[in-house]
């Protein structure tokens, strides 16, 4: 380890154990709250046709629903998501299925039955499926089924040692943007924005926001777990033990994904939670007394070494970039929550204006792993 990474990280080494102990909020829709073992204790039939009660999103009116050809796509901590086929409508879902805590309402079923937009993964049914073990309950949200994900976008270009075009760039992150002016303008911070949970439609290029079981409606002076979003997307403030933190901290993860797709891998590749804070540092500079305190106001540690920032040309260097995506960049990337850039805002920005004139066409064609 490099002496400006141990004189980085001794300042907050007391603070992370300090915090440590408070990580976990009741009711958090964490990976860490789920209890592990739904992956192989599932009651919807892989072989044959599932007929059950199901709910209908937004409006919840009951209603039977079947569906075939329910395959395993994806699993982890969180749960096991199903590909499925509804047979009335032909149509291909997605089934995420996670355990259910009776003791609580499912954070992540209010939040979906709340939100509609082009730009969100819609919820088209829920239902209750009882497990194997006495009490044991499984929450199924039906989900629409997008094929692709940004991150899978970046590999590819990762892959062919190309760049990813800027136009493709631009039309993502706006969508993005437009996702996050809908659901902060609801109050809803999403506190996991990653490229794996942005999916991507091979076809026509839309976007949708996904995975909203780390989501939480923020209510003023009530304190939120710090311990959440994804280490590489996460916030400064989150590093500093902040628990009085806004809907902005989906604006740096937003920041960090967009640097992503410009370099073909993550900006802050932190192998922990700590080191995550060095490698901001090294790029933004050591923050001042003034903006530690504007990311957690309770933090009194302030002898950090001084570390200068480093240029954002630099940083982006042999890039495909412009000097208007590194002003945007700058505008996102800000250790003070409230000097960041909103979502509205950066949707306004001059970064986006090639998408605005009628004469831009964006020509995509279906890779063998995504979208061009």
């Amino acid at each position: 380890m490099s002496n400006m990474k141990k004189n980085i990280l001794q300042p907050v080494k007391a603070l992370m154990d300090n915090t440590s102990k408070d990580w976990k909020e009741s009711n958090d829709n964490s990976e860490d709250n789920i209890i592990n073992g739904i992956k192989t204790n599932n009651e919807i039939d892989t072989d044959h046709p599932t007929i059950v009660m199901a709910n209908r999103g937004n409006t919840g009116e009951l209603t039977e629903i079947s569906f075939v050809n329910s395959k395993v796509a994806g699993s982890g901590s969180f749960g096991v998501v199903f590909r499925a086929k509804l047979i009335k409508s032909n149509e291909t879902v997605a089934i995420k299925k996670v355990l259910q805590d009776k003791r609580f309402k499912n954070r992540e079923l209010q939040i979906m039955n709340l939100v509609s937009h082009p730009n969100v993964v819609t919820l088209k049914y829920y239902f209750y499926l009882n497990g194997e073990k006495k009490d044991e309950v499984f929450l199924n949200l039906v989900l629409e089924f997008i094929p692709e994900t940004i991150y899978r976008a970046s590999r590819h270009y990762v892959k062919i040692r190309q760049n990813m075009p800027i136009l493709s760039i631009k039309l993502y992150m706006y969508q993005l943007f437009r996702s996050l002016a809908y659901i902060h303008s609801l109050g809803i911070c999403h506190r996991d924005i990653k490229p794996q949970n942005l999916l991507l439609d091979p076809t026509t290029g839309v976007l949708k926001l996904c995975d909203f079981g780390s989501a939480k409606i923020l209510i003023a002076g009530e304190p939120n777990v710090s311990y959440i979003c994804s280490r590489y997307y996460r916030a400064p403030e989150l590093i500093f033990g902040s628990i009085n933190y806004s809907v902005l901290i989906d604006i740096w993860s937003a920041g960090c994904v967009m640097a992503e797709l410009i370099l073909g891998q993550p900006l802050f590749l932190g192998e922990s939670c700590v080191d995550q804070l060095v490698e901001i540092i090294k790029i933004l500079g050591t923050p001042t007394k003034e903006q530690i305190l504007s990311m957690n106001e309770h933090y009194s540690e302030y002898k950090f070494p001084q570390i200068k920032s480093c240029s954002w040309s630099k940083v982006f260097r042999g890039r495909a970039t412009t000097p208007e995506a590194l002003e945007l960049l700058s505008g996102l990337l800000e250790y003070t929550p409230t000097k960041r850039l909103t979502a509205i805002e950066a949707m306004t920005h001059p970064f986006f204006n090639e998408l605005r004139q009628q004469n831009t066409v964006f020509t995509h064609r279906k890779a063998s792993t995504t979208i061009i």
